[in-house]
């Protein structure tokens, strides 16, 4: 049963912005560092964003400086802002929470992000 609900994504230009949210139930969220992975086409997933109950964050070095990570504790609802969108950048993105964990349950069913040049 998916849990986690993803939302945000759609077809942009390269340059272009998107901003992704996910909702996720609070026995997930709360006090969990949560984050993002993206899976492009025939490639394996991997990690994009994670953002810590603290509020570390840490990113993947090819989104540094055009993504950022956000999390609002009150609504149990994780963001991803997306900046300077390029073709690389076109994936299905998964919500994760928390982060690190390989349950089903723990991810959300994707939002697709797709980037034309």
């Amino acid at each position: 049963q998916v849990q986690l609900v993803e939302s945000g994504g759609g077809l942009v230009q390269t340059g272009g912005s998107l901003r992704l949210s996910c909702v996720a139930p609070e026995k997930l969220f709360k006090y969990n560092t949560v984050g993002w992975y993206r899976q492009a086409p025939g490639e394996g997933r991997e990690w994009v964003a994670y953002n810590t109950y603290g509020n570390m964050k840490d990113y993947r070095d090819s989104v540094k400086g055009r993504f950022t990570i956000s999390r609002d504790n009150t609504k149990n609802t994780l963001y991803l802002q997306m900046d300077n969108l390029r073709p690389e950048d076109t994936a299905v993105y998964y919500c994760n929470a928390p982060w690190g964990s390989k349950d089903p349950t723990s991810w959300g069913q994707g939002t697709q992000v797709t980037v034309s040049s």
